[in-house]
């Protein structure tokens, strides 16, 4: 599938298939009612005929208070035992939410050797087109009950990432609970929003900290960046902004930090080379 080279982020709506990643801080524990107003923002974009997939992380975060554990597990057997609770318990909420809208959920589990393994690779992908042929909207993350630590993805930002070159998805929106990147932790005294990143800019002199509740998450500012500049290599556009900001950066609002995708290169001497970082 061809996709479109976004210049801007108001073209967010004119997408034809985009991808959505939420942080595990964003919809779990006292952030849970957070789902509906994600919901109500992936509807609207679902209704205008974007097709949407939803990368979400969470699933061991909403099983811990099941397990009846106060913080995240260190050893493997019970991250994924609270996986196998929250997984199931988090879609729920996903379809309950989405039944408003009658949208169907679809749940789409994958580990890292999925998608290096080319027969499971094109398996993943027929599977993901089929269900947005069908209009179901795909929840995917990582199957944390089976992976194992050397097969894992690290973070669902470059889940997500890899999912966006998976469908061949025009946009790639990044949340989490800061509106945008900045060029050191946004708390700290002289901390500049960064609107765009061309392709190519290594971000020099930028210092990130973590974005996300402390024990919850896996992801921070730094994955993001990684995983921003792993989509708009492929040709994918990437905006990062927070879980509340989401209606309006579907919608096309000025908000956030934009990573133009590659397909929109400018000459060498203006970018330099392309950074995965």
């Amino acid at each position: 599938m061809t996709r479109a080279s976004l210049r801007s982020r108001s073209e967010i709506p004119t997408a034809r298939r985009v991808v959505v990643k939420v942080g595990s801080s964003s919809i779990s524990g006292a952030n849970a009612g957070q789902i509906a107003p994600l919901v109500d923002a992936l509807a609207a974009a679902h209704a205008r005929g974007t097709e949407v997939i939803l990368v979400s992380s969470g699933a061991i975060a909403t099983g811990m208070p099941y397990l009846k554990l106060d913080a995240r597990p260190s050893d493997l057997a019970t991250q994924q035992a609270a996986a196998a609770v929250g997984q199931n318990i988090l879609v729920f909420r996903y379809q309950d939410s989405l039944r408003r809208y009658e949208i169907t959920a679809g749940q789409v589990l994958l580990t890292a050797g999925d998608l290096e393994n080319p027969t499971h690779r094109s398996n993943a992908q027929r599977a993901m087109d089929r269900l947005l042929g069908l209009r179901i909207l795909p929840i995917v993350n990582e199957n944390d009950t089976v992976a194992t630590h050397e097969i894992r993805f690290g973070d669902n930002d470059r889940l997500a990432a890899l999912v966006s070159q998976l469908v061949g998805a025009d946009a790639l929106v990044l949340l989490s609970d800061v509106d945008a990147l900045y060029t050191r932790p946004p708390q700290e005294p002289g901390a500049v929003k960064i609107e765009t990143v061309p392709v190519g800019d290594e971000l020099a002199g930028v210092t990130f900290g973590d974005i996300g509740a402390a024990g919850v998450g896996t992801g921070g500012a730094a994955t993001k960046v990684s995983a921003a500049r792993l989509a708009a290599a492929a040709g994918t556009a990437v905006l990062v902004t927070s879980t509340a900001n989401v209606a309006e950066a579907l919608s096309g609002a000025d908000i956030g930090t934009w990573f133009e995708p590659a397909s929109l290169m400018r000459e060498p001497s203006a970018t330099g080379s392309i950074a995965l970082g």
